[in-house]
C-alpha cells in the first residue's frame, strides 16, 4: 500500500487529471502572498490565467505541481531593467530563472520614443515575460533637439518633447525616466524635467530617475529629485539607490533621512536597489560630459587637439579625486566590440596589455581610445556592503536588477541580470538575515506593483493574474559571479506567467506567454 501511495505522489506533479476543477493546482507549498504576512501552507488553483482559489482541499487540476517544502510566491516584478532588446532575446530566460515574470524597461532616460510601435513589436514577437515601459527623457531630448545638446531647448523643441511624452503615455507607458548623468540629459535644467513630468502627472504616471549624482554630491541630487516631484506633483522613484566612491561611503542613513523628510512633507517617493556592490554602465561615464557632447567625430577631434585633450585629462583627474580614487583599477571592461580580448579585464590590466603600463596615465589613454573607437561598457566596483544593507532594510526599497535579457555566453556582463533576486533570497535572507523572507518577497512583488500601478499583479489572491513562482528557500542561490557571470539562478522549480508554466520541474520551456502591460492594465 505504501509503495503504491508513493508511486502516485511521484507522478502527481504535472499529471493529467480528468474532471479537474482547475487548469492547474500548485499543492502543498508555503504560500507567501506578497503582502509581507507570514506564509501559510495551502494549495493554489489557477483557471483562465488567474488565481481562482487559495486554501486546502480546493480540488484537482488538469496539471498539478508539487510544491511541498517550497515557497509559492507572486511572480517578481523588476521595475528597473534595460530591456529595449527583449525581442532579440524573447525567452528572457535569465529573468525567469530568478523568478522575474514582469519587467519595466525604458529606464535611465533611454527608451524607444514610439511606445506604441515598441509594444506592437513585443506582442508580435511573443516574449516570455510581461513588459511595461517608461518613456526616456534622453531619447526624447535627442529626437527633439538633434545633435546640439549643451543648451536649453527652444520653445518649439520643448513642445516637441512634450508631444512625444504625451504620445508615449497615451500608448500605455507607465511614466517618464531620466538619466541625468548621461548625455544629453546631463545638460538639461531642472525646469525642463519638471515640465515633462507634469505631462506624465496628468496621466497619474510615475517619474523615475537615475539622479544627477550618486557620489558625495548625492544630497544635491536628492534635492533636485524632490524639487521635480514637488513641482510636477508626481509620484517619483529613485533608481538603483547607491553611494558610489569611498568619499561617499557611510552616508546611507543620511540619504534615507533626506528621502524620509520628503515623504513627511507629503512627497510620494520610493526607491529601488540591486544586491551588489558594483554598478555597470558605459565606460564613457569616466569622461566629462562636455567632452562627449555631440558626435563621436567631435570627440575624436577634441582629443586630437593637445590643449583640449589636456583639459579633458585634468577634468578626469578631478573626477577621480572627488570620488577618492587613485586610478581606474576598480573598473572592469564588460564589453568592448573593437577588442573583445579586453573583456573581463580591469582598466589597469587592460592598460598593461595594450600600452605596456599600469600607470594611471596609460589607463586614461585607454579610456579615451575606447570611447574614440565606438565606446564600451564596464562593471564598476564602487560601493560599500554596509551601505547596501542599510538601503535594503528600508521598507520602501524595491528589489530591481538594472539588468537586461542576456544572450548566454556573450561578453562579461554584470551578474545582476542572472542572479539579482536569487541573491537577495539566498545571501540576504537565508545567510545574512538582513531581511525576513516575507519582506523580501513583498519588495519584489506587491510593493513594485502598487507603486507602478500594475493592476492585478504582485499578490497571490483570488482574481489576481497568475504570475507565480515556486522556489526552495534552502537552495535558492546565484552562481553567477563577476569573473564568470553566465550562470542561471538556481532553486526555482516552477514559474508561471499569466497562468502558463514557463519553467516546470526546473526545466525551461518554449512557451512565450508574456503580455504587454500598459498603464492602468
Amino acid at each position: 500500500m505504501l509503495r503504491c501511495f508513493l508511486f502516485w505522489v511521484l507522478i502527481g506533479a504535472l499529471a493529467e487529471v480528468r474532471g479537474a476543477e482547475w487548469d492547474l493546482v500548485i499543492f502543498g507549498g508555503t504560500v507567501v502572498d506578497g503582502s509581507g504576512k507570514a506564509g501559510v501552507v495551502a494549495d493554489v488553483g489557477v483557471k483562465g490565467g488567474r488565481i481562482g482559489a487559495i486554501g486546502k482541499g480546493i480540488g484537482t487540476g488538469v496539471k498539478q505541481i508539487d510544491a511541498r517544502g517550497k515557497v509559492v510566491a507572486p511572480g517578481f516584478i523588476d521595475v528597473h531593467t534595460h530591456s529595449e532588446d527583449v525581442c532579440e532575446v524573447p525567452g528572457a530566460e535569465n529573468f525567469l530563472r530568478m523568478g522575474v515574470t514582469t519587467i519595466v524597461t525604458g529606464n535611465c532616460g533611454t527608451s524607444e520614443t514610439d511606445v506604441g510601435a515598441f509594444f506592437e513589436k513585443v506582442e508580435t514577437t511573443g516574449v516570455g515575460v510581461n513588459v511595461a515601459m517608461l518613456i526616456g527623457h534622453n531619447s526624447v531630448r535627442r529626437k527633439a533637439m538633434g545633435g546640439s545638446f549643451l543648451r536649453a531647448p527652444t520653445g518649439e523643441q520643448m513642445e516637441a518633447m512634450k508631444r512625444l511624452v504625451d504620445e508615449g503615455m497615451k500608448a500605455g507607458a507607465v511614466g517618464l525616466s531620466t538619466g541625468l548623468i548621461y548625455n544629453p540629459g546631463a545638460f538639461a535644467k531642472t525646469e525642463e524635467v519638471v515640465a515633462l513630468a507634469k505631462v506624465v502627472a496628468g496621466y497619474d504616471g510615475i517619474y523615475v530617475s537615475h539622479m544627477r549624482h550618486e557620489t558625495v554630491r548625492i544630497f544635491e541630487a536628492i534635492e533636485e529629485f524632490m524639487t521635480i516631484a514637488r513641482g510636477a506633483k508626481i509620484r517619483a522613484q529613485v533608481s538603483h539607490l547607491k553611494l558610489s566612491g569611498p568619499t561617499a561611503w557611510g552616508k546611507a542613513e543620511e540619504v534615507l533621512a533626506a528621502l524620509d523628510r520628503g515623504r513627511k512633507e507629503g512627497l510620494r517617493i520610493t526607491h529601488d536597489q540591486y544586491a551588489y556592490t558594483a554598478s555597470s554602465t558605459g565606460l564613457a561615464q569616466l569622461i566629462p560630459d562636455v567632452a562627449r557632447e555631440g558626435t563621436r567625430e567631435d570627440f575624436r577631434a577634441r582629443i586630437a587637439d593637445p590643449e583640449k585633450k589636456a583639459t579633458i585629462v585634468e577634468q578626469m583627474r578631478g573626477m577621480r579625486k572627488q570620488a577618492g580614487r587613485e586610478d581606474y583599477g576598480y573598473a572592469v571592461i564588460a564589453r568592448y566590440a573593437a577588442d573583445p580580448t579586453l573583456n573581463g579585464k580591469s582598466l589597469r590590466e587592460a592598460a598593461k596589455l595594450r600600452r605596456g603600463s599600469e600607470a594611471v596615465e596609460a589607463q586614461v589613454e585607454l579610456i579615451l581610445e575606447i570611447e574614440a573607437n565606438g565606446g564600451g561598457s564596464g562593471v564598476f566596483h564602487g560601493m560599500n556592503e554596509q551601505d547596501l544593507q542599510v538601503f535594503m532594510r528600508h521598507p520602501l526599497t524595491m528589489v530591481a536588477s538594472d539588468g537586461g535579457p542576456r544572450k548566454f555566453g556573450e561578453d562579461v556582463p554584470h551578474p545582476r541580470s542572472y542572479g539579482n533576486n536569487a541573491r537577495v533570497l539566498g545571501r540576504y535572507v537565508r545567510e545574512l538575515k538582513v531581511l525576513e523572507l516575507e519582506e523580501a518577497v513583498r519588495k519584489m512583488s506587491s510593493l513594485p506593483a502598487e507603486v507602478f500601478q500594475l493592476k492585478d499583479r504582485g499578490m497571490l489572491r483570488e482574481g489576481a493574474i497568475a504570475d507565480v513562482v515556486v522556489f526552495d528557500p534552502a537552495t535558492v542561490n546565484d552562481p553567477s559571479v563577476f569573473e564568470d557571470p553566465h550562470h542561471y539562478a538556481e532553486g526555482f522549480s516552477a514559474v508561471l506567467v499569466n497562468g502558463v508554466p514557463v519553467i516546470e520541474e526546473g526545466v525551461f520551456g518554449e512557451a512565450r506567454p508574456g503580455e504587454v502591460v500598459r498603464r492602468g492594465m
